[in-house]
């Protein structure tokens, strides 16, 4: 089969590979119809994530009709067609049986991200997300094999096209997720720092969910138009502005701030000269930037969500700063499965329509040339999908 495998940082190639099989008895094989690049691939091809090894195949937001099925497979049939969640979980561990997917302490045999480990099992498993992660080969191709299949694929109404439910993967329920979070409800006041999709479907949940006033902070102008034309945020472009909290603030009732803060950008975040001088030399794992404005930008008593991807330490954490304010963090990988139910029925019933932030459809192909658009932020790319 064809799939995009890691060639080095900046170096991704459309390769012939070996077909996937079935190695365990709940295991499916999907033929892909329809996958995405993700704002998080884009860490994975600047080789800023351990563990990435040549070859390895990318790609964790899929859908497509099944192939074939274990023995053990009850869930699903060969033919069905499902969107399946990036984060690869059981369904019977301790956190799946709390509806925490994300940690599932039984799929993944890599040691995970933590640095200060010790016994801790580590989280579930996700597809096309380098060895810390389990190491399974990812979405971005032809076929592929999905574990854990009585538990993982979401079937998807007929009438319903790939783009519309496509998302459902990944920076939708992880946009949701951080919504949900940071507490958002009918009147709220929110800051989002980040306009890339997952910022996007945070500005598109929020909206829904009846925010009232909700400021997006980005480097990208079309982005930022893009988000003012389509969900009604107030704009601040961090390369005009130095301190977008300081504005956030001024705009706030009372200067007080706003109700809650999400940060969509993670650990690559524009930071410093200090902070690029500590990231090269392997003396922080990410950088605070991002973290620093939403703490500043947040209300006392607010909460601060983080789906933005982070790593080991950061440099000039103002946790008394956060103290002081009395701020609540919440933050993680995204525990798709048990969001997919609701947010099918909001697209659909028209309240989502995650698909209007495609920019650019292509062919898997020429995946190697959506990554270049998409990491440079060329001819205006918002996200790329793409079909085998």
């Amino acid at each position: 089969m064809r799939a995009l495998t890691y060639h080095g940082s900046h170096n991704v190639q459309v390769d012939t590979v070996d077909d996937p099989v079935i190695q365990q008895a709940d295991d499916i094989i999907l033929r892909v119809t329809a996958t995405a690049i993700c704002g998080s691939d884009l860490h994975l091809y600047r080789g800023k994530i351990p563990q990435v090894k040549h070859g390895d195949v990318f790609g964790h937001e899929f859908m497509g009709i099944v192939e074939e099925v274990g023995s053990a497979v009850t869930a699903v049939a060969k033919g069905d067609r499902v969107v399946v969640p990036f984060v690869i979980a059981c369904g019977s561990c301790f956190f799946c049986d709390m509806n925490l997917q994300a940690a599932c302490e039984t799929t993944n045999p890599g040691r995970g991200a933590i640095l200060n480990k010790k016994q801790i099992p580590s989280g579930a498993a996700l597809f096309g997300y380098s060895h810390l992660y389990g190491g399974l080969p990812g979405g971005q191709a032809e076929l592929v094999r999905v574990p854990k299949a009585n538990v993982g694929p979401f079937k998807v109404p007929d009438e319903l096209g790939d783009e519309r439910v496509l998302f459902l993967s990944d920076i939708l329920p992880t946009g949701y997720q951080a919504v949900i979070n940071a507490g958002v409800k009918p009147g709220s006041t929110v800051a989002i720092f980040g306009a890339g999709p997952v910022g996007l479907m945070a500005a598109a949940c929020a909206h829904m969910l009846g925010a009232d006033q909700i400021f997006m902070v980005d480097q990208h102008e079309y982005r930022l138009e893009y988000a003012r034309r389509t969900y009604g945020v107030i704009p601040i472009n961090f390369s005009e502005v130095d301190d977008p909290a300081e504005v956030i603030i001024e705009l706030s009732a009372g200067h007080r701030g706003v109700d809650c803060v999400i940060d969509a950008v993670g650990f690559e975040a524009k930071g410093s000269t200090t902070e690029t001088v500590l990231t090269t030399l392997k003396l922080e794992g990410s950088s605070g930037s991002a973290l620093r404005q939403c703490i500043a930008a947040v209300r006392r008593g607010g909460t601060v969500s983080v789906p933005g991807v982070y790593a080991g330490f950061i440099h000039g954490f103002l946790f008394g700063d956060a103290f002081d304010k009395g701020i609540t963090f919440k933050m993680g990988q995204t525990h798709v499965h048990g969001l997919l139910p609701t947010l099918l029925e909001h697209i659909q019933a028209g309240e989502l329509h995650p698909e209007i932030i495609i920019s650019h459809r292509m062919k898997l192909a020429d995946a190697a040339e959506g990554y270049k658009l998409f990491d440079k932020a060329d001819d205006e790319c918002r996200k790329v999908i793409l079909r085998p």
